[in-house]
């Protein structure tokens, strides 16, 4: 199960409009049309990029009125930061054994 939330999760996240749509919406609710402003797009084309969104549970859509404001969801983005924090340990040995080739390479190039 969690591999498939991580997969639609990503999937969802591979698109930069919706990478957009999810930063707005970090800055709270938004309409569809709040959303679609800053995009040469049409409404429609918005509307299924939210919907991909909410597919994922990145963003749920709720009902005020007449209109249905859309929020961010962060839980799925919890877990992708709790996936990503096992390889950490690699991530800082690599860059600890560049950061010590780099020291050598300065140290070495100062005696010439």
């Amino acid at each position: 199960m969690m591999s498939e939330q991580l997969d639609n999760t990503f999937s969802a996240l591979a698109h930069p409009v919706r990478r957009q749509i999810l930063a707005r919406l970090a800055a709270g609710e938004a309409t569809v049309k709040e959303l679609a402003a800053p995009f040469e797009m049409s409404l429609p084309a918005v509307s299924r990029h939210i919907k991909v969104l909410e597919r994922a549970g990145l963003v749920v859509q709720g009902q005020s009125a007449q209109f249905r404001p859309c929020m961010l969801n962060p839980a799925p983005l919890r877990e992708i930061a709790s996936w990503a924090e096992q390889y950490r340990p690699i991530w800082e040995a690599r860059f600890d054994k560049m950061e010590f080739h780099l020291k050598q390479l300065t140290e070495n190039g100062d005696d010439d």
